[in-house]
């Protein structure tokens, strides 16, 4: 006589995983796939699938995240594993740079701050912070100075960018006159110097030359007379 022996595999496959460390990528994501995680899963009569989930991260998930692998074996049995995934964020932000025009105040100094020199830094994850080198002015940087912007992201990655910051300086000295009496000479003749004149005049950054007209007289002059110092 004949009869029918029917055959089953009820013997879930072993899952073995392993932990990974995976980078996020420009745009602030990265995806993994279960063969990763794999480590060796086995199973008599053979696996027909590997899945992981969950199998994408971005800058929210940067640190440990604990995933799951489950191994289906080519009868429909089932196992699963769990493992670690450690995102990574290790790529520097973009540092971008614009130049830029300081003017000094009429005490000689000027100060900048590094919102002034950035031009549309990024990074996916954000940043965190923002510097700049030098940062103060005096009347010795008029002209041309370079300085450094550096950009630092949430995960810590530093980019930096040069650009030029040019000291102006713009503010005008104070002028300060006094009044004096002066006396003709034998000839009919008197002349005065600026320093004469000049009642303690000043700048921050310095002044340069003081000169006062007219500062020659004669006979017709004799009275009062303006002259201006400049």
């Amino acid at each position: 006589c004949t009869s029918t022996v029917t055959v089953q595999d009820n013997v879930d496959p072993v899952a073995n995983c392993q932990n990974i460390t995976v980078q996020l990528d420009a745009t602030g994501n990265a995806s993994i796939i279960a063969s990763q995680l794999n480590n060796g899963s086995t199973d008599a009569c053979g696996i027909a699938l590997l899945s992981v989930s969950p199998n994408t991260f971005t800058c929210a998930n940067v640190g440990a995240n604990t995933v799951t692998l489950t191994v289906t074996d080519v009868n429909g049995n089932s196992s699963t594993c769990t493992a670690t995934v450690t995102v990574e964020d290790n790529v520097n932000p973009v540092a971008v740079c614009q130049d830029i025009t300081v003017q000094l105040l009429p005490n000689g100094t000027a100060t900048i701050v590094a919102g002034d020199v950035n031009n549309g830094s990024s990074d996916a994850c954000g940043i965190a912070s923002l510097s700049v080198s030098p940062s103060s002015f005096t009347c010795a940087n008029v002209g041309a100075n370079t300085v450094t912007l550096t950009v630092t992201d949430v995960n810590g990655n530093v980019s930096t960018c040069t650009s030029t910051a040019t000291v102006l300086d713009q503010v005008a000295p104070v002028a300060v006159c006094q009044n004096i009496t002066i006396s003709l000479s034998g000839t009919g003749n008197a002349s005065i110097t600026s320093a004469q004149i000049d009642n303690g005049s000043s700048d921050a950054c310095g002044i340069a030359t003081i000169t006062v007209s007219p500062n020659t007289f004669t006979c017709a002059n004799v009275g009062a007379n303006n002259v201006v110092l400049t």
